[in-house]
């Protein structure tokens, strides 16, 4: 984790339980854990803009309620959510998930439980992270290509050689030539496999691969 984001914030109304998680959270590692008594307090700290993992209780204080917070966290992907609750009734539950919480955890909070699941959180966390990363720095690379250039990229990644895609395109084999290696010096790739490798990044790569919705801890 980082100082740039990523943190693990919680949102629990009771301070004995905020204070009990907090501890098993921040012990023994540098991950950053922040910690807060209300869906308010968080929206009030700008939490949004440096979190990664949410755990919050399902029944909050004050004007922001659960179902609005995670409505709002919904929208943001670098956002893993879990919702403590008790008493759910199955369609409360299912709302939550098909809302976009990560799991459903139960209340009151067992601390090694939470350490349990966020540490598996964190995993996956930096896994998509690390899948995003790579995604903006395949499109980046190939920012630079023109519309021409990327429809010779295209033909070279299904296969075809020089004079198949200059008889696709209505080109000169050689304009082709030019063409492809130019692609190569604005991608800043070394060989084809490399090129082709950042092209199915950026087309294919955004992010890791959904987490499955899962009821229960």
């Amino acid at each position: 984790m980082t100082e740039s984001g990523g943190h693990i914030h919680l949102i629990l109304p009771d301070p004995t339980e905020r204070a009990a998680c907090f501890r098993m959270l921040a012990a023994g590692s540098e991950r950053i854990v922040r910690s807060f008594a209300s869906a308010d307090a968080w929206i009030e700290a700008e939490g949004e803009d440096s979190c990664g993992i949410l755990l919050f209780h399902w029944r909050q204080p004050g004007r922001t309620g659960g179902a609005a917070l995670l409505d709002r966290v919904a929208a943001r992907a670098a956002i893993v959510a879990f919702v403590a609750a008790e008493q759910l009734s199955i369609a409360e539950s299912r709302a939550i998930l098909r809302g976009g919480a990560q799991d459903l955890l139960p209340a009151p909070l067992d601390p090694r439980l939470v350490r349990r699941t966020i540490d598996a959180a964190l995993a996956d966390w930096r896994t998509r992270q690390h899948a995003l990363d790579r995604h903006r720095e395949a499109e980046a690379r190939l920012a630079a290509l023109t519309p021409r250039e990327r429809d010779i990229l295209d033909a070279i990644a299904a296969g075809l050689g020089n004079k198949a895609i200059a008889r696709q395109l209505e080109l000169s084999p050689r304009t082709v030539e030019v063409h492809r290696a130019n692609i190569m010096r604005r991608a800043g790739a070394g060989n084809v496999a490399e090129l082709l490798r950042l092209q199915f990044i950026a087309e294919f790569a955004r992010g890791a691969p959904g987490n499955p919705l899962r009821f229960g801890a």
